[in-house]
C-alpha cells in the first residue's frame, strides 16, 4: 500500500500563496488517482481537488476553483497543490489522498491518506 507524506504547509496572510507537496512511497502503483482534502476545526473533512494518474482529468471543489491548481509529477511520485489568493476560510489541515479513480476519490473512497499539513491564512 502506498504511503503519503505531505509538506509545504504554513502560515500566510490572506491573499498569499502556498504550494503543498505530497510524496508517495512504498509499493507505489502507477495508476493511482491522487488528490487533496482539508479539515477545519469543527468541520468534516471535505474534498478539495483530485487528479488522474495521467493528469488529464482534474476536479476541484467549487470553493477553490480558479484559485487552486493540482498537478503531479509521476517520475517523482509527487502530487502538488498550488494555492493562490488564500482566504481565511481556507485555513485547515490539508490531507493528501490516493485512490483508484478521480470520481471515487471525490466520493471519499480512499486507499491511503497522508498525515496532514497545516495551512493557515490570516487576515
Amino acid at each position: 500500500q502506498v504511503q503519503l507524506v505531505e509538506s509545504g504547509g504554513g502560515l500566510v496572510q490572506a491573499g498569499g500563496s502556498l504550494r503543498l507537496s505530497c510524496a508517495a512511497s512504498g509499493r507505489t502503483r502507477n495508476s493511482y488517482a491522487m488528490g487533496w482534502f482539508r479539515q477545519a476545526p469543527g468541520k468534516e473533512r471535505e474534498f478539495v481537488a483530485a487528479i488522474s494518474w495521467s493528469g488529464s482529468v482534474t476536479y476541484y471543489a467549487d470553493s477553490v476553483k480558479g484559485r487552486f491548481t493540482i498537478s503531479r509529477d509521476n517520475a517523482k511520485n509527487t502530487v502538488y497543490l498550488q494555492m493562490t489568493s488564500l482566504r481565511p476560510e481556507d485555513t485547515a489541515v490539508y490531507f493528501c489522498a490516493a485512490g483508484p479513480s478521480t470520481l471515487r476519490l471525490r466520493n471519499k473512497q480512499i486507499d491511503s491518506w497522508g498525515q496532514g499539513t497545516q495551512v493557515t491564512a490570516s487576515s
